[in-house]
């Protein structure tokens, strides 16, 4: 998680930075219109592949969380039936354990 959280950043910041140049492109080219215009064409062309590639990790990091949100919830339906299966187990334990006194107290009744 920190390594994505840690990518996201970096894409924003470089978005960030992107729009940054073009800004300063834009200046330059009210001094110079006609010698910025190809990098400024570049700029705006990196910057849309910039956003959409954090779109893209974006999507990418709600696809994760939602599976580690299904695996959480299959992990807590795995503990609780194992919770009553032991339950059961114990419950099954002490019902055999009262059979056998009852079967050993009846041995003892009986004459030889």
């Amino acid at each position: 998680e920190l390594w994505m959280s840690l990518e996201e950043h970096q894409d924003a910041l470089e978005l960030i930075m992107s729009k940054y140049r073009k800004q300063m492109l834009q200046l330059l080219q009210g001094r110079k219109g006609e010698d910025a215009e190809p990098v400024l064409k570049v700029h705006q062309a990196n910057s849309l592949e910039i956003a959409s590639q954090i779109d893209r990790i974006c999507e990418m990091g709600e696809v994760m969380r939602k599976a580690v949100q299904v695996d959480d919830d299959q992990f807590f339906k795995v503990q609780e039936k194992l919770a009553q299966l032991e339950l059961e187990n114990k419950e099954l334990r002490e019902l055999l354990s009262i059979s056998k006194e009852s079967f050993e107290v009846g041995r003892e009744d009986l004459p030889d």
